[in-house]
């Protein structure tokens, strides 16, 4: 059998990489958008298929070439500031995708197994009252990401109750640890300390909203979710995956901060300010337990630990490649 990963290039896309590898069950492929765009250490053991899935025909064609048993979806735009910078790119971009690839499997009369990556951000604005967030709070985007990965969510399961694609949605809260893209958060924090730990820019972190509480949970965990809820899911139904805990922003920089050597002042950056910041999100993950019996089993000070360890090395490299 067969699975294919879309977004595979991507901070969680190689961590499942690794992990469908390490399971053995399925021959991996691999979606990008042109040749020789996946990681070394994955570039041998997956088959890669190229498309820009905006594109119709490039999606049919990639498709037709793969011939999957199971579609993990997780290629799109994922950063919320930049879908303020450019909501209608990340409107199509979010949208688009996981139409061609349905429209393809009804076209090819495929069985495939399809899981679309979500997001809590399609949850939005969350009062006191919706809180643990479950499948059965509303919809209530507050950025045009959410926007974007509520309507993927609505087209997914219309696709399936219109023409009986096997799709299953999840809804991540926020997932975390080493190789994340330096936008975000953690490894913003954890990549300005490894620098001033080195003595390569002044001992200061730059900061935005410190005292949002967010649901964590390691990569690593995240993506032995999706593949129990590939094995186990409901075809048609959503699923919650969070720690099911809120941490508080600032909790997460002291503990990086616990971990340097350096000592470091924190300083505000109003342009880290998001138009709007929910200031509390806790996952409900009890449907996705009772079907599957995941839990999360990396603690976070270890991801934290990770993050920075990670960052220390990168940026070791990046100076000694430049001198």
């Amino acid at each position: 059998m067969r699975a294919l990963i879309t977004g595979i290039n991507g901070f969680v896309g190689s961590y499942l990489a690794e992990y469908v590898l390490a399971q053995g069950r399925y021959e991996l492929w691999g979606l990008t958008r042109s040749p020789g765009r996946l990681a070394p250490h994955l570039a041998e053991h997956v088959t890669e298929v190229h498309a820009d899935l905006s594109d119709a025909e490039a999606t049919m064609r990639a498709m037709v070439a793969a011939r999957p048993s199971v579609i993990y979806h997780l290629a799109g735009q994922p950063f919320v500031p930049e879908s303020f910078r450019d909501p209608a790119a990340t409107l199509s971009t979010n949208t688009l995708g996981a139409l061609h690839i349905f429209l393809s499997l009804i076209e090819l009369r495929s069985p495939t197994r399809v899981i679309v990556v979500g997001t809590n951000e399609e949850y939005g604005k969350i009062t006191e009252d919706d809180l643990p967030i479950s499948e059965q709070t509303p919809l209530r985007p507050a950025n045009p990401y959410g926007v974007s990965k509520a309507a993927q969510s609505l087209l997914s399961l219309q696709y399936h109750l219109s023409h009986g694609l096997d799709i299953i949605r999840v809804r991540p809260f926020t997932h975390i640890g080493p190789r994340q893209n330096e936008r975000f958060v953690t490894a913003s924090f954890a990549r300005q300390i490894a620098r001033i730990e080195l003595g390569l820019q002044p001992p200061i972190v730059q900061v935005g909203n410190l005292s949002a509480r967010r649901d964590f949970t390691d990569v690593r965990d995240m993506v032995r979710a999706y593949a129990l809820t590939v094995e186990h899911g409901e075809p048609g139904a959503v699923y919650n995956i969070g720690a099911g805990q809120a941490v508080m922003i600032r909790d997460l920089l002291d503990i990086l901060l616990e971990e340097s050597t350096a000592r470091v002042e924190v300083r505000l950056n109003p342009e880290l300010m998001r138009p709007i910041d929910i200031p509390l999100v806790v996952c409900d993950a009890t449907r996705l337990h009772e079907r599957t019996g995941w839990k999360p089993q990396i603690p976070l000070r270890q991801t934290l630990r990770d993050i920075l360890n990670y960052w220390r090395d990168a940026v070791r490299r990046q100076e000694a490649q430049s001198l």
